[in-house]
């Protein structure tokens, strides 16, 4: 049944049970207890919001979307809370899950998050009750709800309805609605004898359960990013030893892969993490000169991305298991898709442990899998770590037209500051624009909301915001050919740097003018003008 007709049944089945139960009514609503939940819990607290958290922990996708392998793709103090440094005894540069949720529980105990919370709590949908023409961002407090969400605690039977004056959607783009690849007619999962699940539902397992699903078997693993990689690596260690299977990759599109932060003995961040890195990549309302300036160093540019794709060919086997990609390494970078490359993943690719096929189509048999030049695989599970999709997630709850304007008009969701959506009135997204570091992201513009919501500042026009998402829009498309992925990694510091301006945060703390230019920028490296 569709998703939306099913919640429409499920009201009007529930509509008399509801209609005496009060409505419960609050300045600010959060959706959503991940990272980008807690950040923005933390810094609305004055006005102590409602979070809704549908499972039962904090955390998203640290909590309820990662293997037991799951690491840090990041070094710890590029995923560090500005006030709120990680512990310095025991930790590792690249945490693991487990560490991170301790971090995340000991960020929310510090600040007093937990009594925000409302744990169990799905919601449902949500309706607008303001007026739009007057409500548009005039006020983003305006003294009266402007939204209804409909919540159910606990699987109940029973809906809550609550009301907000504003409201922050903090569900993220990863963790809860798998992206599942469509396939011919008779020809999709129902024929295939074996197991087929999606990595949702593979991290729900725990480390016995996942290595029995896995030991003796013929495992197919559906794509090549993050998530693929590490779970062919679980598959490699539970099939250790001359029983064990060999686990399969089908590879639809190569992305680079990195095994460290070092590039020929240079610490990575001084190819794009640096104020003077960013003067080679093109941003958002540059001006002539700026133009020129990037147009002069777009030899610089390619020749970066072909100095570090160099690196990686002669460090990693690709181009021997035919793992090169097409595009430059920069096109990666600029789309946030850029991933560690798991610790001794090749070695077990040379003892025959994981191998790889490369395919665009493909679809089932009752075997296994069979691909577009007629070869078929046997398999016994087949995983596919083919992402998520977060618009569907949001779809499912947000009312028309707010719905249809989600992908207004290019295909990608046009936020303002990557928060403010310019024709969906009081109501903030956290957390759906990626950069180098999403969770400084998250806590930047976590600042700038609420320094908004504040009054320190206003919102430009509708029209000029929509504007300056389309400039944005149009530098991703000529960065990447992923450039639906709304990623702001090449003009990162830029965007920081307008978020700032309009808080007032315009002085530096920089020691000179060197470390300013050509060391690695931070959100820390911002202070308050008197």
């Amino acid at each position: 049944m569709d998703p939306n007709n099913y919640t429409k049944s499920y009201y009007m089945a529930n509509q008399n049970q509801n209609q005496n139960r009060p409505m419960l009514v609050s300045k600010i609503g959060i959706i959503g207890a991940g990272v980008s939940g807690l950040a923005a819990a933390k810094q609305l607290s004055h006005h102590n919001p409602i979070v809704f958290e549908a499972s039962d922990s904090i955390g998203g996708v640290w909590s309820h979307c990662s293997y037991n392998s799951t690491r840090l793709q990041s070094h710890r103090r590029d995923y560090e809370f500005t006030d709120f440094p990680w512990p310095q005894r025991d930790n590792p540069n690249f945490p693991t899950h487990f560490e991170i949720l301790n971090y995340l529980h000991s960020y929310a105990h510090h600040f007093d998050i937990f009594k925000n919370i409302r744990f169990n709590s799905k919601v449902l949908q949500i309706r607008f009750s303001g007026n739009r023409e007057v409500t548009h961002f005039s006020s983003l407090l305006p003294g009266q709800p402007v939204w209804e969400v409909a919540v159910r605690t606990n699987n109940s039977d029973t809906i809550q309805w609550y009301e907000f004056e504003f409201l922050v959607v903090c569900v993220g783009k990863y963790g809860d609605t798998p992206k599942i690849p469509s396939f011919p007619h008779k020809k999709g999962p129902q024929i295939f004898k074996g197991k087929v699940m999606h990595t949702l539902d593979y991290c729900k397992l725990d480390q016995e359960a996942a290595t029995e699903l896995l030991r003796g078997k013929k495992v197919v693993v559906v794509g090549f990013k993050k998530s693929g990689l590490d779970l062919a690596m679980e598959c490699a260690r539970a099939n250790q030893g001359p029983e064990g299977e060999a686990c399969t990759m089908v590879v639809r599109t190569l992305h680079w892969t990195v095994p460290h932060y070092w590039i020929w003995g240079l610490p990575f961040f001084m190819f794009f993490s640096t104020r003077s890195s960013q003067f080679i990549h093109e941003r958002p309302d540059q001006g002539l000169l700026r133009t020129l300036l990037c147009l002069m160093l777009s030899p610089l540019r390619r020749g970066i991305s072909k100095f570090i794709e160099s690196y990686l060919l002669w460090k990693l086997p690709l181009e021997k298991y035919g793992l090169k990609p097409e595009h430059p390494f920069v096109e990666d970078y600029a789309s946030c898709q850029m991933a560690i490359m798991p610790e001794n993943f090749f070695s077990e690719a040379e003892k025959g442990k994981i191998v790889f096929k490369k395919a665009s189509k493909w679809w089932f048999w009752n075997g296994g899998i069979e691909f577009e030049d007629n070869t078929k695989l046997n398999a016994d599970v087949v995983i596919l770590a083919t992402g998520f999709d977060g618009k569907k997630k949001l779809k499912t709850i947000l009312p028309e037209p707010f719905s249809s304007l989600l992908e207004y008009s290019s295909g990608i969701m046009p936020l303002y500051r990557g928060t403010i959506h310019p024709l969906i009135p009081n109501m903030a997204f956290v957390g759906f624009v990626e950069s180098v570091s999403n969770l400084h992201s998250s806590e930047l513009r976590s600042m700038w909301l609420s320094g908004l919501v504040d009054d320190k500042f206003k919102l430009p026009s509708v029209e000029s915001m929509l504007s300056q998402t389309a400039k944005e829009i149009e530098v991703m498309k000529r960065s990447t050919r992923f450039y639906k992925r709304h990623c702001i990694s090449t003009y990162s510091i830029n965007h920081s740097d307008e978020i700032c301006k309009d808080l007032g945060w315009s002085s530096w703390r920089k020691k000179n003018w060197l470390s300013e230019v050509f060391g690695p920028y931070s959100i820390q490296d911002y202070a308050k003008e008197d």
